[in-house]
């Protein structure tokens, strides 16, 4: 990153409020739990698949391979509720932004006794970032969500048809 794009995003982050800083955090943590959640699929969950398939097999009736399925079964589902709550939360964030943006707009009127045009659409520009960058970071977050969800109901699915365990759970 140069420092023309860190002055961009500064500007970026200045203009929007604080609100625009708080939706950069959640963004980040949104991040790198989606992050962890690919790491899971891509590197972890083939290694311990084969693990548990193994302990099933050479120990059918066992509940080893009971509790190695169960703990498969909660680590494909990992984080995936706190990552729905924070997409969820970006757009109500970034609408909190816009609110406490445009009272910030009509004191700005109010103080001036006057209606400034420019003052006002500048204003209202400032306060509608926050909502935009909200909206934006959830439809990305659904985009990737979605895919890891239907991935790891997948991979349920197929994990318990692979190992019987419908009719032992």
């Amino acid at each position: 990153m140069n420092l023309l794009d860190l002055h961009t995003l500064l500007s970026f982050l200045k203009a929007g409020g604080w609100v625009l800083s708080g939706l950069l955090i959640l963004c980040w943590v949104l991040l790198l739990l989606m992050l962890e959640r690919y790491w899971f699929r891509l590197q972890l969950y083939p290694r311990l698949k084969k693990q548990m398939l193994q302990t099933a097999k050479q120990k059918p009736h066992s509940l080893a391979w009971i509790r190695d399925y169960c703990q498969l079964d909660l680590q494909l589902q990992q984080y995936l509720p706190m990552i729905r709550i924070l997409i969820s939360l970006c757009p109500l964030i970034g609408l909190l932004g816009t609110v406490t943006g445009m009272i910030q707009v009509f004191d700005g009127l109010a103080l001036n006794q006057g209606a400034n045009p420019q003052l006002m659409a500048s204003g209202i520009a400032k306060a509608t970032l926050p909502t935009m960058a909200g909206m934006a970071i959830a439809v990305f977050g659904l985009i990737f969500y979605t895919h890891l969800q239907r991935w790891s109901q997948r991979q349920r699915h197929a994990l318990s048809q692979q190992t019987g365990a419908v009719n032992y759970l």
